[in-house]
């Protein structure tokens, strides 16, 4: 039977004797930018699960364990409907605006309209739904927690394909995330491996290596691909828990560059840089083109950053506490700072068209700002 491990709980047991190393204080800004809330709105707690909220056309959709799903105008934080889905949800949201998909921890899948939240169809998977399901043309595309990738029918949820590869005795236990680009599905797996697959047929188009596994023990050689891949014109990047960050070859797989980083969250870019939180708690920028370091900010120290977000001048992170940090794109100092509602920030925040959108571990939306 495969095993899993939560990263996150394993961190906090190194750092929580009296005589480890601790989490960074915050210290206050000299001066910083006003960061203001558009809006605000609740769906519902998340309890153990990481639920991301999904942002299409121009609503968002949000997910609480208890089985609520709820779509708010993306604009005013209106609610335009609430339902629940009967089951207790482990993954999600996935939505293109037409379909919204969650998934269980029994592994089910269900599927709702994205304009009222009427059932559409519910179908079954080999194992818990970790990750949010991705809603892309007439396909849903599911990650059970055994790695096996299911491509469902957006019409009806029966299987189109399915894609398998064998898995190591330890896993993170983390909701990987999936990309649609240009007819091919890009996710990473355990092992540091990133897949290119066909959405058409499931057929592997190429595989990269983003990390190698190393050490002695079982725990020491866990090297998972973690977070969301994020695709630019030509390249791909990932990164990997106890590994590498690295940039491909988008048609090919071939490596552009990498270097030694490891994550629990993952990462982000814009036309100069690459973003990467890594798993001490520290925000690097790097060069888009070669890997080098522009600048590093380690002053969040074991503060369990979320995934970079790049909003132009500035890049935002989450952390545990609930708040949300603001640093130069060019310097890395921090040039602002928010709080939310004191609960943990563990899903990606999400880009809106005049800010962002965080979803913390209570439920509570917030639309930030800092225009």
């Amino acid at each position: 039977m495969r095993r899993f491990f939560l990263v996150g709980a394993m961190l906090l047991a190194g750092c929580s004797g009296s005589t480890g190393p601790k989490m960074a204080e915050l210290s206050e800004l000299p001066a910083s930018i006003p960061v203001r809330t558009l809006w605000q709105a609740s769906v519902g707690d998340a309890g153990d699960a990481i639920l991301f909220p999904a942002l299409a056309v121009d609503g968002v959709y949000a997910a609480a364990q208890d089985g609520t799903v709820a779509r708010f105008e993306a604009s005013t934080g209106q609610e335009s409907w609430r339902v629940n889905a009967g089951r207790t949800l482990s993954g999600g949201v996935g939505s293109d605006g037409t379909l919204v998909a969650v998934g269980t921890f029994d592994g089910e899948v269900i599927a709702l309209d994205g304009r009222s939240g009427e059932a559409r169809w519910r179908a079954r998977v080999s194992s818990e739904v970790l990750s949010a399901p991705l809603v892309t043309g007439d396909l849903v595309i599911v990650r059970s927690a055994d790695g096996r990738l299911f491509a469902l029918d957006a019409k009806d949820g029966r299987r189109r394909w399915l894609y398998q590869r064998s898995s190591p005795p330890l896993s993170v236990r983390s909701p990987v995330g999936m990309v649609a680009d240009r007819g091919y599905l890009l996710t990473g797996f355990a092992g540091g491996k990133l897949v290119s697959i066909a959405l058409a047929n499931g057929n592997a188009r190429w595989e990269a290596t983003v990390a190698l596994p190393r050490g002695a023990t079982e725990l020491e050689r866990v090297t998972d691909v973690v977070g969301l891949p994020v695709v630019a014109e030509r390249e791909v990047c990932a990164v990997a828990y106890q590994g590498r960050i690295g940039c491909f070859d988008l048609a090919s797989g071939n490596p552009v560059w990498s270097r030694e980083i490891s994550s629990t969250a993952g990462l982000a870019l814009d036309a100069r840089y690459v973003f990467v939180s890594d798993d001490k708690g520290a925000v690097h920028a790097l060069d888009r083109a070669g890997g080098a370091t522009v600048w590093k900010q380690d002053r969040l120290f074991l503060r369990r950053l979320t995934a970079p977000l790049a909003l132009g001048r500035e890049v935002a992170v989450g952390d545990v506490e609930g708040y949300v940090h603001f640093l130069s794109r060019e310097s890395g100092a921090f040039v602002g700072r928010v709080a939310t509602d004191g609960t943990p920030i563990r899903s990606s925040l999400v880009r809106l068209d005049r800010g962002l959108l965080v979803q913390t571990q209570d439920g509570n939306l917030f639309a930030l700002s800092t225009e």
